[in-house]
């Protein structure tokens, strides 16, 4: 998975010969899961139409500051759109636009837009090769990375005028490889390994029949999820779920047994920087498993169950340096019982879920939690979609790491 999967892009043209690749660029960035807003100086416009640019985005394209409608004048506002952005990027950036973005002329869209941007902020230049070695167009480098703005170099190649040399626009893939490199490179989690546990385990007590429960996996799903969008090497060893994995750091684990979840996790769990324990993990199993279906034949039935190996506290005897975070599940005496579980098992934090919360437990959508470290700060949180919990969470890791 692209690290612009899911990133919001405003993709701002300018009036250059280059602004023909841009049709490739919007499509690039759609085919790499991001979402895109165009604005278009008007002299953009004699170069790609507003019509190519927002069948490939699936949004309209942004020209002026409002639009003549039938039924009165819409304004375009700048300030949404560039707070909207995961970040922004102008492509091809003229010497005509780059001299107003540093001397903040504003007289279009697209510098309004510019100018009201709190996000990272990329631009493309493109000119002829006299122009791009002009004083004044070296200035207004010097000038937009002295703003923290970052340059995509342009490329050596044949130019509109029928020269050959520097000027030329990055090519669309280019342009992306760039992207995509300085994201990753800022990822705060680049670097770590994360360890993660998800779903139930299952408990055979003969070959058609276990001891369970109703974990869906899909907060240990998340969590690796979100773990991985911030640059984590995610190993998610997880029990039976119909949940999936989308990023591709993340290492998927399938195991069935609370022993075959024990095995994988002290596995890798010496390679790790994090490990988080959110399965929910079988207490105890069948002393004896049945080779055969078990028959009906007595009224009553009894199984004898012997104690599962913990997997968290073993992880918490043998942690070097690693930052430990359990789960609990509580109905009763919640902190009390949380914070006797970060001692007994040496953890670093502990993600307490309490039955009596409405909203929270097994398959729900959405969790409440409260952060206990191991100093015992209590930190409550409301109830938030599972995806927005798991966020919580990485940002606790991001946070210790900082």
């Amino acid at each position: 998975m692209s690290v612009l999967s899911g990133k919001k892009v405003v993709l701002g043209i300018s009036g250059g010969i280059a602004a023909y690749k841009t049709a490739s660029l919007v499509r690039l960035f759609i085919k790499a899961g991001a979402q895109v807003q165009v604005i278009m100086t008007p002299a953009s416009k004699d170069f790609v139409t507003p019509l190519t640019l927002s069948t490939l985005s699936k949004n309209p394209v942004h020209s002026t500051f409002y639009n003549e409608e039938e039924d009165g004048a819409q304004w375009n506002n700048h300030v949404d759109l560039a707070l909207w952005a995961d970040f922004m990027l102008i492509a091809p950036a003229t010497a005509n636009t780059l001299s107003k973005m540093v001397n903040g002329n504003c007289d279009n869209l697209l510098i309004a837009t510019y100018l009201s941007a709190k996000c990272p902020v990329y631009f493309a230049p493109a000119m002829d090769l006299d122009m791009y070695k002009h004083p004044s167009t070296i200035a207004s480098f010097k000038a937009l990375k002295a703003f923290g703005n970052t340059i995509i170099p342009a490329e050596n190649g044949e130019l509109a005028s029928g020269l050959s040399g520097e000027g030329r626009m990055a090519e669309p893939e280019n342009i992306i490889a760039f992207l995509e490199a300085d994201l990753e490179s800022k990822l705060p989690l680049k670097g770590k390994k994360i360890l993660i546990t998800a779903g139930p385990t299952y408990e055979a007590i003969d070959p058609v029949r276990f001891i369970g429960n109703h974990s869906s996996g899909k907060m240990g799903f998340d969590i690796a999820e979100s773990a991985a969008s911030f640059g984590a090497e995610v190993v998610l060893v997880s029990g039976p779920t119909h949940c999936k994995i989308k990023n591709t750091n993340i290492k998927l684990i399938s195991v069935v047994s609370a022993q075959q979840m024990f095995d994988a996790c002290h596995l890798y769990f010496d390679t790790v920087d994090v490990a988080i324990a959110a399965a929910a993990v079988a207490d105890y199993r069948p002393k004896v498993v049945a080779n055969q279906k078990i028959k009906k034949s007595d009224a009553n039935f009894t199984i004898e169950l012997e104690k599962t190996k913990d997997i968290l506290e073993s992880l918490g005897k043998s942690k070097k340096n690693q930052f430990l975070i359990g789960f609990a599940l509580e109905t009763e005496n919640e902190i009390e019982n949380a914070k006797a579980k970060i001692q007994k098992k040496n953890l670093d934090l502990i993600v307490l879920n309490s039955m009596n919360d409405e909203g929270a437990g097994f398959g729900k959508s959405t969790n409440k939690i409260t952060f206990i470290d191991k100093h015992f700060t209590i930190e409550q949180m409301q109830l938030k979609s599972k995806e927005e919990v798991a966020a919580d969470i990485i940002n606790k890791i991001i946070v210790h790491y900082a």
